[in-house]
């Protein structure tokens, strides 16, 4: 209680929250850069007010102790987010680290078979010249050393090569926009 030993808890505390609550939550809202934390940090604040209360000599020292209450309360709010985030954070990368999902591994691996099938399916000379680009690496110009054609032959065969085999894949796949 005050030092003049006036009045009740109430009276003293509804003195104390009219003077201090905008001020209060003005400086949690710029500290946590959130309305809705602030309304926590300034409520909790107000919480331990009341718990210490015999503490206070003065309603200007429950004043200044609340202010720094509030302070510190919204910095370890923001503390509290940013080990959050950080979690979070960590999570998603380790998910991701992982690597694909069942799902993902599956579609994946019957595309490889439905590539490999349509790929067996290209005239020689095509899946040829796809094989040493795509699975040998090679470029244009090895790939036509290797064949015996000209760089300018090997680019129109790869060209070629690939047009068929986006044909045979909607061919295979079923799929319907194409008709």
């Amino acid at each position: 209680m005050f030092a003049n030993g006036k009045g009740t808890l109430d009276d003293g505390f509804r003195a104390l929250y009219d003077e201090t609550f905008t001020m209060l939550w003005r400086v949690a809202r710029r500290i946590t850069n959130s309305e809705e934390a602030a309304e926590d940090v300034v409520h909790d604040s107000y919480i331990k007010a009341v718990e210490r209360w015999d503490i206070f000599p003065t309603l200007d020292d429950a004043k200044y102790w609340l202010i720094r209450v509030v302070k510190n309360n919204a910095l370890n709010w923001i503390k509290r987010k940013g080990r959050e985030q950080k979690v979070y954070q960590r999570y998603f990368r380790e998910t991701e680290a992982k690597g694909p999902s069942p799902e993902d591994e599956t579609l994946r691996d019957e595309s490889a078979k439905d590539v490999k099938a349509a790929l067996g399916r290209l005239p020689d000379k095509f899946k040829t010249v796809l094989v040493l680009k795509e699975y040998g690496e090679l470029n244009y110009k090895e790939i036509g050393k290797v064949l015996g054609i000209t760089e300018g032959n090997v680019k129109v065969r790869v060209f070629r090569a690939r047009e068929a085999l986006s044909e045979l894949m909607r061919e295979g796949s079923g799929d319907v926009s194409r008709s």
